[in-house]
């Protein structure tokens, strides 16, 4: 496993601001901060702690299905080390190759992800809010500051992003399953 493969996560938010977010089914977003966690795993490689991770519902569960995102959640990832976008991103390619995601879309997937992400310091959290089709990041540049920094419209990347994490197959499956509340 590189080092690339373990610097992608989506941090915590503790901010008190709260998004409208609508989407074109009945599901709203806008109180994500609401929700209750399903689970919460810590990303180590060697000694060093790279992120934690929080995956969040507005029931406190995760339904397993076929499609990684059979309902709306959050997963929110606190980093504690700082990484570049560059090294996000190629984090993000890298795990679709393992995950077996085609070549092609991973290139479209991956120039949409780059007009979205920012380089992340120590302490930041990047967040991604889903209604299972949709969804939008929100960036935590500071405690109690939050920004929407981009939207995916494309459920092909919604779900490629999250599988990432979510997968049966995803190269973390101890990671998943503290995320989806298999283990604690």
């Amino acid at each position: 496993m590189g080092l690339g493969s373990v610097l992608f996560t989506l941090p915590t938010f503790s901010a008190a601001t709260t998004y409208s977010y609508q989407t074109s089914s009945t599901n709203s977003l806008e109180h994500w901060q609401n929700w209750q966690p399903v689970g919460q795993a810590q990303l180590s490689f060697l000694f060093f702690d790279v992120y934690q991770s929080t995956l969040l519902t507005p029931s406190g569960t995760y339904q397993q299905a076929f499609d990684v995102t059979p309902h709306p959640l959050a997963l929110s990832i606190e980093y504690q080390r700082s990484i570049s976008q560059q090294q996000l991103l190629d984090a993000t390619l890298e795990q679709w190759q393992k995950l077996g995601f085609s070549a092609q879309d991973s290139r479209v997937w991956i120039k949409q992800l780059a007009t979205i992400f920012p380089d992340i310091k120590t302490g930041q959290t990047l967040t991604y809010i889903t209604n299972g089709t949709t969804g939008y990041f929100v960036y935590s540049p500071q405690p109690n500051q939050q920004q929407q920094i981009g939207m995916i419209t494309d459920e092909s990347l919604n779900d490629a992003f999250l599988s990432i994490w979510l997968s049966p197959k995803t190269e973390y499956s101890d990671l998943r399953k503290r995320l989806i509340g298999m283990k604690r």
